[in-house]
């Protein structure tokens, strides 16, 4: 592995003028902040179900995937609605598969993780469409899943940061896409946008299969940076002691979130607990090359976390690029969209 780091600020304007124990871990559990604030600083014995080295500790088999519904044609692939397993929830999502001849190895693969929307909202063939298509027009599979408690997936909806179970249903996807017989096994990526940057870092870390990693605006790399920058957004996340959860609760009012705002002195984040769950102080376990994009002027989250996840990455001797777009906003919108995806498609060519 090489070590690369390259900064790049891309304007609109130069190209108008010439991107817990195991039975816990069952369930997918949330593990409230009121529960770490109480753990002993000196333990050393404490499991966290969302800490890296469980995860690693983990078997993930995934499943055989199950095509559900045939889709119109996209301009150059096919698409389904498809399901597979993920701890005993079905998860559906989008496949797309190219019409071209298989390569004799198989297409590579990208497991594709969508970003916070509201799970009452979520409907798969009409979040990420322009994203997916040009993936898939590129010549990838590409496997959108819907995170548990979304659309038609089975489970509830607990967002990425105080839970594991958008990591595992993300792994399995990934071992599900290695089964499928068109997939080049020795060739999947992963994409995460905004609250997913999280997820498939996560991913990265606890499964060495991935050979490519791009991260949009993504967050919650360390908790040190969330208490720093927080999010600005109303992200769901499940809360414990209300039963079903609140689709609609807003993240920066839920109660992990306050304990993190408000006792934050009570918290040592340096400590055995803390650093077994931050992604950052686990770069260790990285073998994948990391694009990470992120737009200057993104209102819902501080582009910092991606300027402080490039400089971990750095540290930790790892293969990344940090592409900041001078505009685009929290999505990367058009026009700064089209330059993004092409950088993304490139990342993906090289590395899959």
């Amino acid at each position: 592995m090489y070590n690369r780091k390259r900064i790049i600020v891309i304007s609109l304007l130069p190209v108008l003028g010439v991107v817990a124990a195991l039975a816990f871990m069952q369930r997918g559990p949330v593990i409230p902040i009121s529960q770490t604030l109480n753990i002993d600083q000196t333990s050393e014995t404490y499991v966290s179900p969302i800490s890296i080295d469980y995860l690693r500790s983990l078997t993930y088999s995934g499943s055989q995937i199950s095509i559900e519904q045939t889709l119109p044609d996209g301009a150059n692939y096919r698409q389904y609605i498809a399901s597979y397993q993920s701890e005993g929830s079905k998860v559906f999502g989008l496949l797309t598969v190219p019409k071209a001849v298989k390569p004799t190895e198989g297409f590579p693969a990208i497991v594709f993780d969508h970003g916070f929307i509201s799970p009452k909202d979520y409907k798969t063939t009409e979040k990420y469409v322009a994203y997916v298509d040009f993936l898939a027009r590129s010549g990838f599979i590409v496997f959108k899943i819907d995170f548990r408690g979304h659309g038609k997936s089975e489970g509830t909806a607990s967002g990425s940061y105080f839970s594991n179970t958008y990591t595992v249903d993300t792994i399995n996807a990934v071992k599900s896409l290695q089964m499928h017989g068109d997939v080049d096994r020795n060739k999947v990526g992963v994409w995460g946008h905004s609250m997913a940057g999280n997820a498939v870092l996560r991913v990265a870390l606890v499964l060495q299969d991935i050979k490519a990693v791009v991260i949009w605006a993504g967050a919650v790399y360390s908790y040190e940076d969330f208490r720093k920058y927080g999010i600005n957004d109303a992200s769901y996340v499940h809360r414990p002691d209300s039963g079903a959860g609140q689709a609609d609760q807003v993240r920066e009012i839920s109660a992990e979130i306050q304990k993190i705002r408000d006792r934050s002195a009570e918290i040592d984040f340096t400590n055995t607990f803390w650093s077994s769950i931050s992604l950052t102080k686990n770069l260790n376990y990285l073998s994948s090359p990391v694009l990470i994009m992120h737009a200057t002027n993104d209102p819902v989250i501080n582009i910092g976390y991606s300027r402080d996840l490039a400089k971990s990455l750095e540290t930790a001797g790892k293969t990344y690029e940090l592409v900041e777009l001078a505009g685009g906003g929290h999505n990367i919108e058009s026009p700064y969209f089209e330059q993004a995806m092409q950088k993304t498609v490139e990342f993906y060519e090289q590395h899959l």
